[in-house]
């Protein structure tokens, strides 16, 4: 394939939160119902657009705050995800931040949530096809960096 700048293509940057905690032993992750399309009805992780001049991490904390009202301080990036074709929109680049919440609170859905609950890694893993963009990937990602320092987290 022939390389060439002369076509540019526009990206939009988007941040997406991985909230973890354990209740009854069993892992749970926060994740929302969306209300919007692409996607609507399915399941995905708190997150949206980067706001000009704001970083990742911020965009992260806020899209968190206003999906689900939980505030989270301790995000930890987990990588950057920028295949071409993860979003029908067109061209989304994501940075995925996680994070491992003590006591998890009651979600209140706000913004582009229609529904927010913590959902057992376990269904998820058993309903892949239930979940937006190419979250099922990263979700996988996130269990197995959360393996490392946890080793009950199911994969």
């Amino acid at each position: 394939m022939e390389h060439t700048h002369d076509t540019p293509e526009t990206a939009r940057l988007t941040a997406d939160v991985l909230a973890f905690a354990r209740r009854n032993d069993v892992w749970n992750i926060l994740m929302i119902q969306r209300r919007w399309d692409p996607f609507a009805g399915r399941w995905a992780f708190p997150g949206g657009h980067v706001d000009p001049g704001e970083t990742f991490r911020a965009a992260a904390a806020r899209e968190l705050t206003e999906d689900t009202g939980l505030r989270a301080t301790d995000l930890r990036q987990l990588g950057i995800y920028d295949r071409p074709d993860r979003d029908p929109r067109g061209r989304y680049i994501t940075v995925a931040f996680f994070t491992v919440v003590r006591r998890p609170v009651k979600p209140t859905a706000g913004d582009d949530a229609a529904v927010a609950v913590w959902m057992p890694l376990s269904w998820l893993a058993r309903n892949r096809d239930a979940i937006a963009f190419d979250h099922a990937d990263i979700l996988a990602d996130a269990t197995a960096v959360l393996a490392r320092f946890t080793p009950e987290v199911p994969r």
